[in-house]
């Protein structure tokens, strides 16, 4: 008999909307493309340390022991699966909704269960297609670390729970459908002013990270500037203003989520490597053995991905 025991984990819950009509409308090419989806999902969840406990039917339950690396795998999945059904007919789109929660569950083997798992469950009920709905206890650990905007839908019921669950639907664009109807205590209770300001400072992209762009580039504007004006026949600023761009190119890989963000950091290595050769050049290009090494790890990355 395996051990039982409890642990604090993230929870991510995925399923397709409206498969039972997909199924009954092309059960082959259905299955093909839920498979391609399961893949790609497995791949991001993998990506981001997280571990696919069970799937069945549509379904599919992962967990995570980072609650931000969580959401950021279902947005990456979100934004790779909307470009999939970007290409597809209007009524043949496969729309994945998922629910993440942060609680404590009971683990037995490889399986997870409990009220933690109920939660993830119901929040992903209640997410649009091609949508992400969050519990406040995930809300509070990403609010401020995760670039996307965020808005409360107020406290879902949960069987066994006794108190609704305070809910956020994850804004990542316009691959949201309408609003679902979701069971709820009533009308959604208004927002205390803390929370409403902090969801609504979220919805702007990224403020901070435009405004480490500008720093950035005014410092390297100083810089060069610095330089021509006290020319002495060596253009010294460049490797500052490299080492300002190296520092740009890794704060906008933290928060982006087209490409996968440890493959990408290998290749601003890459490119840093590249140009201090450049611009130390004597002849030689040294930094093409350390590119190809970090090249061939991008290549192993790549193909391990499932």
């Amino acid at each position: 008999m395996s051990e039982t025991r409890r642990k604090l984990t993230t929870i991510f819950c995925a399923d397709v909307q409206d498969y039972t009509r997909l199924m009954g409308a092309d059960e082959e090419g259905t299955l093909a493309s839920l498979k391609r989806c399961r893949e790609a999902m497995g791949r991001l969840i993998e990506s981001h340390g997280g571990r696919v406990v069970n799937t069945w039917g549509d379904g599919l339950i992962a967990d995570f022991p980072s609650v931000v690396e969580a959401v950021r795998a279902a947005v990456d999945t979100q934004n790779e699966l909307a470009g999939f059904n970007a290409r597809r007919p209007a009524d043949g789109r496969m729309l994945f909704r998922i629910g993440i929660n942060l609680g404590d569950v009971i683990v037995e083997g490889d399986d997870i269960y409990g009220d933690g798992v109920n939660i993830a469950a119901r929040l992903q009920t209640s997410a649009a297609a091609g949508g992400i709905v969050i519990s406040s206890t995930v809300y509070d650990q990403v609010r401020n670390k995760v670039a996307v905007g965020f808005e409360f839908l107020g406290p879902l019921m949960v069987k066994n729970v006794d108190e609704g669950v305070p809910s956020y639907a994850v804004k990542i664009g316009d691959t949201r459908d309408e609003t679902p109807p979701a069971e709820r205590s009533g009308s959604a209770r208004p927002q205390p002013a803390p929370v409403m300001a902090a969801a609504t400072a979220e919805t702007t992209p990224a403020p901070g990270g435009r405004r480490l762009y500008g720093v950035l580039g005014v410092i390297a504007g100083a810089l060069i500037g610095i330089n021509l004006l006290s020319w002495q026949g060596v253009f010294w600023a460049r490797f500052p203003v490299l080492a300002l761009a190296v520092v740009a190119a890794l704060a906008w890989n933290r928060d982006q989520t087209r490409f996968n963000r440890k493959i990408t950091l290998l290749a601003i290595l890459a490119l840093g490597l590249a140009g201090i050769n450049l611009f130390t050049w004597t002849g030689q290009f040294w930094a093409i053995w350390p590119i190809l090494g970090i090249a061939a790890v991008m290549g192993l990355r790549w193909s391990m991905r499932r």
